[in-house]
């Protein structure tokens, strides 16, 4: 059985490898210079849902099934109040006989990672993490992740608030099955617009991508804030996928190492991006000397309007 931190890092690089590490990618920007992102200007509106598989090879064993991925993005049918803190100027009072403006109802992100396949008879333990995701829809930061993180009989249900006011994101974690125990609450510090793991991917694909660029951004995940940096490297084959054979870039992303979201250990993460205006993640690598995981699109669904 492989140690116990590897198989609490694989199962968390399921959801890394798409997600956190390949957004490495976004200008970590103050927010007053963050330029707006407009719902139509967005790749993945009005609804997108991307399926992915997780496959892992390690001497003789090569792409064993063992993880399904599904990321969803949509907005809501009708406006609804944002549940955590809104920017500044949303908050002010309006002026004497104006009405106060609407805000606009936050973006929505999805994500399940679930183990299949011959994940348990490798690792001897199954898992499942679902995500919810509130994003700002203009200047495009998280506002609240809500998470169920399920790896074998261990549970926990956690919510992160980010506060862009008071440059603070809030951390509270539980678990279901212990009701006496006392939540486990983490303040981290934020020094600008930040992504959580899922609205990660979203912000990436919004942005330029040139071969020879590099960027670091800022992510949090279970209280802390990562700085996470990636380069751009120009792939000149097209790639074989579920779009047909398509122009790729390869963004290589620094994971592993202190002050990282992987500490302990070493390995390499890249991702391959379609280079269209959609910026279609297509496949991701991770690898470690315990072995590799790929994880590859396999559909892909849009709202009828695209």
């Amino acid at each position: 059985m492989p140690p116990r931190y590897f198989r609490k890092a694989l199962g968390a690089a399921l959801l890394l490898a798409v997600v956190l590490s390949s957004v490495a990618l976004a200008k970590h920007t103050p927010k007053e210079h963050t330029q707006p992102h407009t719902s139509a200007a967005m790749p993945f509106m009005p609804s997108e849902q991307l399926v992915y598989e997780g496959e892992f090879s390690k001497l003789l064993l090569r792409g064993i099934n063992i993880a399904e991925l599904r990321f969803k993005a949509y907005r809501p049918a009708a406006a609804a109040a944002v549940t955590a803190p809104a920017s500044g100027d949303a908050q002010q009072a309006p002026a004497d006989g104006q009405q106060a403006a609407t805000p606009a109802p936050p973006l929505m992100l999805s994500t399940d990672v679930e183990s299949k396949g011959w994940f348990h008879k490798l690792f001897g333990i199954n898992f499942h993490y679902h995500v919810d995701s509130q994003v700002e829809p203009n200047a495009f930061y998280a506002l609240r992740t809500d998470k169920l993180d399920e790896q074998g009989k261990r549970v926990r249900k956690s919510e992160a608030v980010f506060d862009q006011d008071a440059k603070k994101v809030e951390y509270t974690e539980r678990d279901p099955n212990n009701s006496e125990q006392a939540p486990r609450v983490i303040t981290a510090a934020l020094e600008g617009p930040t992504q959580d793991i899922v609205s990660a991917i979203y912000f990436l694909r919004t942005q330029p991508l040139t071969p020879g660029q590099s960027f670091q951004i800022a992510v949090s995940d279970s209280g802390r804030v990562f700085q996470v940096p990636a380069v751009v490297v120009a792939e000149k084959k097209p790639m074989k996928s579920v779009l047909g054979r398509v122009a790729v870039v390869r963004v290589d992303v620094e994971l592993f190492g202190p002050g990282r979201p992987i500490e302990q250990g070493k390995g390499k993460m890249s991702i391959w991006v379609t280079s269209d205006e959609r910026h279609v993640p297509l496949k991701a690598r991770l690898s470690t000397d315990m072995g590799q995981l790929d994880i590859t699109l396999k559909s892909i669904q849009r709202d009828a309007a695209q």
